[in-house]
């Protein structure tokens, strides 16, 4: 589902490929009536005990909004109702040393009280108000997103 003001999902990924970027990540910020879903990572993962958003890698043949559905409903069993907003992108580099984007969208789900964690070992959800336990480029997304 398309909404006018989102980007072009072709585009994203055309000026991915122009930058060198070895990696699309999609990112969700999942909104339950003001609240905002983080998920904490497995202590043995890459930035284990990390508070982040649901998200992951793009599989191949995959385009940014199949990908996006599909990390929220794998890390927490939940459904996109609805795509709102896009809130931008950054990069990082991999354990690996991949040149990775995360693309980061606002969703609204289906069902927001049966969270069921499949990657991460615990969830929170938090307000505009409170403090948010994630780096700075997710602060900045939060931000965005509560604008």
């Amino acid at each position: 589902m398309d909404l006018p003001d989102l980007p072009d999902v072709h585009e994203l990924a055309r000026q991915d490929t122009e930058d060198g970027v070895q990696q699309q990540i999609v990112g969700a910020i999942v909104d339950h009536g003001g609240e905002i879903l983080l998920l904490r990572r497995l202590p043995a993962d890459f930035r284990g005990g990390a508070w982040e958003f649901p998200s992951g890698k793009v599989e191949p043949g995959e385009d940014l909004m199949t990908a996006l559905h599909r990390e929220v409903a794998e890390e927490t069993a939940l459904t996109i109702a609805r795509v709102t907003g896009y809130l931008g992108s950054f990069d990082y580099t991999s354990r690996a040393g991949r040149h990775n984007r995360q693309h980061t969208w606002s969703v609204t789900v289906d069902g927001a009280d049966d969270v069921r964690l499949t990657e991460h070992d615990a969830y929170t959800w938090v307000r505009a108000d409170q403090e948010h336990p994630v780096s700075d480029d997710l602060k900045k997304l939060i931000s965005a997103h509560f604008g």
